[in-house]
């Protein structure tokens, strides 16, 4: 079965509370783990590799927090899937050779035109498809 880590899954839920809350203001992640139940270490690894892919800005200090810092429309979920995750393949032939059956395989052609239209996929959708208010 296909689906998203729970990584990317609150990386969502934060970005999309963060955008209700406007480009200027700052978020704790203490703040979005409480209102959406999440667990805060999982979200605060999360949030810091979104610093440091320079999505969102980090702002130490007692009143500090995240925001917003490039604009949603402007990143491709493959990219954010990538950000969060690593390589984005449908097996992992799709992105590491290191397969011990990759020169017999029979399925490794048919699977990466899978993999293909999923990533194209992915990549008309942006971030702020996902995660805008509706």
């Amino acid at each position: 079965m296909l689906k998203i880590t729970r990584k990317v899954e609150y990386a969502l839920i934060a970005l999309s509370q963060m955008q209700l809350k406007g480009d200027e203001s700052l978020t704790s992640v203490k703040e979005i783990a409480l209102q959406n139940d999440i667990p805060y270490e999982l979200l605060a690894k999360t949030m810091q590799l979104l610093a440091r892919a320079k999505i969102v800005e980090a702002v130490k200090g007692p009143q500090g927090g995240y925001r917003l810092k490039q604009d949603p429309s402007k990143i491709k979920m493959t990219s954010f899937f990538e950000i969060i995750e690593g390589p984005m393949g449908f097996m992992d032939c799709s992105f590491d050779s290191d397969c011990e059956q990759i020169r017999s395989c029979s399925i490794r052609t048919p699977i990466q035109r899978i993999n293909d239209s999923i990533r194209e996929m992915f990549n008309n959708i942006s971030l702020n498809d996902i995660t805008r208010a509706v």
